[in-house]
């Protein structure tokens, strides 16, 4: 039976199994959305990714991830445009709802957080016209303040919509609460997104108290004390009605159990903790 609204990330069970059968323990659920990482794909090989993904009539509800702008020299600013590039050419290969871009933080020995956010919207500006022609949307993902530094200088709902705006509408956001939960102005940016139209993705997980490490424990949607299905309310009443992409790091916990315990661990908390 086909789990309606539901998409599972990848990278919720990277640990366990490569990409061709992390698609099957997913079919086996009845999940037929995903979104994998580049790095899961490059090891399945991209033709043979694809192959899988439209022979069991598999959407991509994006495709992780493009970004990582900010750069210390021109070399390396160029490089950086040059994989985003092929980061749209693969998300283009599987007509992938959009490419999330984590767009990274200070480059080199830099304490310039307004100029790393700056190469962020000229980076994005650099590559727009490559991924208007490919057919390919992208969303900006702003992560918590906590990654800043390395990861990403948006850290806010409102400074991701501040950057697309100019941009047009090929560019929008993907919105995971894991990273936006705590903005005191979420319910105005998920309003003004909807407003804008620029609302392509909707993670989910859930913030652990204590969280033991800020990259690698996320938790199970109900584990924690995001309330997912507000979020949720306010996205739908803003006009977003695509599926719920669940999005889990755990190195101590989900990746240590079999995935088929974890997808099934995602259905039951989806329909639980997060349907409306």
């Amino acid at each position: 039976m086909q789990v309606e609204g539901l998409s599972i990330n990848l990278a919720t069970i990277r640990e366990q199994c490569g990409f061709a059968e992390a698609v099957d323990i997913c079919l086996k659920h009845g999940i037929t959305s995903i979104a994998p990482w580049r790095d899961q794909v490059a090891k399945a090989g991209l033709d043979e990714a694809v192959r899988i993904v439209k022979s069991n009539g598999i959407k991509l509800t994006g495709l992780c991830r493009g970004g990582f702008f900010p750069a210390a020299n021109e070399a390396d600013w160029q490089k950086n445009l040059d994989d985003n590039r092929r980061a749209i050419d693969e998300a283009a290969a599987f007509s992938a709802d959009c490419l999330v871009l984590v767009v990274g933080g200070l480059p080199g020995a830099s304490r310039d957080i307004v100029a790393a956010r700056q190469m962020v919207f000229d980076g994005i500006a650099a590559v727009l016209p490559h991924a208007q022609a490919s057919g390919v949307k992208l969303a900006i993902e702003p992560l918590h303040p906590m990654y800043a530094a390395d990861r990403s200088c948006v850290n806010t709902l409102a400074q991701a919509l501040d950057m697309c705006e100019p941009l047009g509408e090929d560019v929008g956001v993907a919105i995971d609460v894991y990273h936006v939960w705590w903005d005191p102005d979420l319910a105005n940016q998920i309003a003004r997104a909807g407003r804008m139209k620029r609302i392509f993705a909707h993670h989910i997980c859930d913030w652990l108290v204590p969280t033991k490490d800020m990259l690698l424990d996320r938790g199970m949607m109900g584990d924690g004390v995001i309330d997912l299905k507000g979020i949720r309310r306010m996205i739908e009443a803003a006009g977003f009605f695509g599926a719920q992409e669940v999005e889990i790091f755990s190195a101590e916990t989900w990746w240590k159990r079999p995935a088929d315990q974890v997808i099934a661990t995602c259905v039951e908390r989806f329909r639980s903790c997060c349907q409306i």
